[in-house]
This record gives C-alpha cells, sequence and structure tokens, in this order.
C-alpha cells in the first residue's frame, strides 16, 4: 500500500463477515487486502462499462427491431 490508509467503518451482513474472515485467514492476507481489492475490481468493471458507452456515444440509435434482424442476420440468434 503506498498510501496511508483511511479508516472505514462497514457493516457487513454476519454471514459476510464470517465469510470474508474465513478467507482471509485461510489466503494469509488481512480482510483489507481482500475488501480492498473487491472495491477496486467492481469500480473497474464500472469505469470500463462508462468507457464502451463513451467509445459508443457517436453510434446511431438502433431499434429493436433492426437490432434484432441484425443479430440473426449474422448468425447470433
Amino acid at each position: 500500500m503506498s498510501e496511508t490508509p483511511v479508516r472505514a467503518t462497514l457493516y457487513l451482513e454476519p454471514a459476510l463477515h464470517k465469510a470474508l474472515r474465513f478467507k482471509a485467514a485461510t489466503a494469509h492476507r488481512s480482510m483489507s487486502e481482500i475488501t480492498n481489492d473487491a472495491i477496486r475490481q467492481a469500480l473497474r468493471e464500472d469505469e470500463e462499462d462508462l468507457s464502451a458507452i463513451a467509445k459508443r456515444k457517436k453510434e446511431k440509435p438502433m431499434s429493436y427491431e433492426a437490432f434484432l434482424a441484425k443479430l440473426k442476420a449474422d448468425g447470433t440468434l
């Protein structure tokens, strides 16, 4: 960790807390490391989705019927 960590209070469901504690113990990692990795991955996925949307922003809208026809034409459906 290159930056000084910030302390935060999270309220976990008891079953999630138990699973996280178990995973941390078996992986020899802290619960914070595992939680940070999970949050980082979730945000990365959002960033990828937003990037894909931005790249397609200039595309012309397509009706559902046209989209369905295109999927059938290229063999996807």
